[in-house]
């Protein structure tokens, strides 16, 4: 085991790591140094016991070594005399505070080419680091998570915890039959090992988790702006970024005190909803607010700007005003060569291109760039198609429904004389990435899936793109109307996929219902001059009589 490139090894597909098969524990030769971050604030006895279960593991003592970054305890924390070698303490400084700001903190610091994670109360088997390093020698796109279960704090003192720990039973320090188990192992037992897992990303929680040390850094490291639920999305950009969730149940632990969610649920689940629903965009049920921008959209639509104006203006206009609200355009051309430079207004050789980018360049939802980007993490999917047929009311909506279905890395849609089409998942694109692939959609292909459709399965016909504000388009005057003669414009209403048939559905119905009315009028007035016919038939019918 060498600790390289897993370029010699089977694709993964999605996240069934089956391919890889880790040495048993204890009978492999590590190579790759692990540094541990532990956040810590206050909670002395605790990080005792925390330091004392690592001085007891079997992973080599010169490949790891302990970081314990100090978030601003009073008094400040200490060095306890069991602890492993290479254990130190620093602190956060005046630059931040929090959970996320003390982890990447340590991050800076670590000299491993593997970051453990650990909390400053979890107390951990004497194979635990080894049990989730031993992956991170097979390959380099891996996270690996540890397991744990919630325990009353018992009476120890760290030389027991040591003591018991080296002898190897967590089960001679703590009532094991009693523990609460976490419900991530739940999920993790009835996915298979998270191998069958869809968004593995869920249970990847931050009390033990690791990774190569430079994953953690090309997703960011843990955002700081997240108070809680940081972890999660955390999580989340790294399963963007293609990696695969690997949860390890040796690498067993005990946290010791109850999770928050069982003090107060409510509460916990409140706090954390907004950072999320700003984040993760695939937290549907966090964005029911509708007419709302969110942080990170779910759909990047890039469009290159390399048709006429009112081409491009049309095509931004369709993509901004489907159903699928949830979207940011990003408008391909070479904007860089606009200078502020004097030059001749009306003869500028970049007059089209110059009054493109003034007409969106207020709109934050058009962003502009000289070249397509490599991945649009943390975004979701990426679209990608010509101005030359601007997507369909739900175009979008239909596109991400089928790669829901089967979880397809990328659809490609043929357009006939125009092109083609695609949309492309991020964390596929991500996967190919990794595995530095020069084929992208055949790496995609091998990991993900690759799916292909038509044109009408996706701008079905009689569907019409949305009107753009650059070109209007007259309709007949209808209830309704504004005093203009043009129908009143309507909010959009973003709809989950699979409404549209009811959507359909109604619009059908309110078509006919249009069409429908002048007849219904035109019996009623038939219906009264018959009325008056007979009336007047019937007066002079008695005069007769009379």
């Amino acid at each position: 085991m060498t600790g390289g490139t897993a370029a010699d090894l089977p694709p993964i597909r999605h996240n069934d790591y089956s391919p890889l098969d880790p040495p048993a524990l204890g009978e492999w030769d590590p190579e790759l140094p692990v540094s541990v971050i532990i956040p810590a604030h206050g909670g002395q006895h605790r990080l005792d016991l925390t330091l004392a279960a690592l001085a007891a593991q079997t992973y080599p003592d010169h490949l790891m070594e302990v970081i314990v970054v100090d978030d601003g305890s009073e008094p400040p924390l200490r060095l306890p005399e069991i602890a492993p070698g290479g254990t130190r303490i620093v602190t956060t400084g005046s630059s931040g505070w929090g959970i996320a700001h003390a982890v990447n903190t340590g991050a800076a610091l670590a000299e491993g080419r593997i970051i453990q994670r650990l909390d400053a109360d979890m107390v951990v088997c004497r194979e635990h680091i080894e049990a989730l390093a031993r992956w991170h020698h097979l390959a380099g796109y891996l996270v690996t998570i540890g397991a744990k279960k919630f325990v009353e704090e018992p009476a120890l003192t760290a030389a027991q915890v040591h003591e018991g720990v080296r002898a190897g039973s967590l089960g001679s320090l703590f009532d094991l039959s009693g523990a609460l188990p976490s419900s991530t192992e739940q999920t993790i037992s009835r996915t298979d090992g998270l191998r069958a897992s869809r968004n593995p990303y869920h249970v990847c929680t931050g009390p033990t988790v690791s990774m190569r040390r430079e994953i953690f850094h090309a997703v960011g490291g843990v955002d700081p702006r997240v108070l809680r639920g940081e972890d999660t999305e955390f999580a989340y950009r790294l399963a963007a970024h293609g990696v695969v969730f690997v949860p390890d149940m040796a690498a067993q632990a005990v946290h010791l005190g109850l999770p928050a969610q069982r003090r107060d649920p409510q509460r916990a689940v409140r706090v954390v909803a907004p950072y999320l629903a700003h984040r993760v965009p695939l937290r549907r049920d966090l964005r029911k607010d509708r007419g709302r921008h969110w942080l990170v959209p779910y759909v990047e639509v890039v469009l290159h700007a390399d048709g006429p104006e009112e081409r491009v203006r049309e095509a931004v206009g369709a993509a901004l005003d489907g159903s699928f609200g949830d979207v940011i355009v990003t408008l391909v051309a070479p904007w860089s060569k606009l200078s502020g430079d004097r030059r001749p207004v009306l003869d500028d050789p970049l007059f089209d291109l110059r009054l493109l980018r003034e007409h969106f360049a207020h709109d934050e939802r058009v962003r502009f760039a000289d070249e397509v980007s490599a991945t649009p993490a943390p975004i979701p999917f990426r679209y990608t198609g010509p101005v030359s047929v601007p997507l369909g009311r739900d175009t979008l909506e239909r596109m991400i429904r089928v790669m829901q279905d089967d979880r397809s890395g990328m659809l490609v849609v043929e357009l006939g004389g125009d092109g083609e089409a695609t949309l492309e998942r991020t964390e596929a694109l991500g996967r190919a990435r990794l595995l530095g692939a020069d084929d992208v959609a055949a790496s995609i292909e091998a990991t993900h899936g690759v799916r292909r459709g038509d044109r009408p399965e996706f701008w079905p016909a009689g569907s019409t793109p949305p009107v753009s504000a650059s070109a209007p388009a007259k309709v007949p005057a209808s209830p309704g109307a504004t005093a203009n003669g043009r129908e009143a414009a309507r909010p959009v209403v973003e709809r989950a996929p699979g409404q549209e048939h009811r959507q359909e559905h109604r619009q059908e119905h309110r078509q006919e219902h249009r069409q429908e009315q002048p007849r219904r009028e035109e019996k009623r007035r038939e219906g009264k001059r018959q009325e008056g016919r007979d009336s007047l038939l019937g007066r002079l019918r008695t005069a007769l009589r009379n």
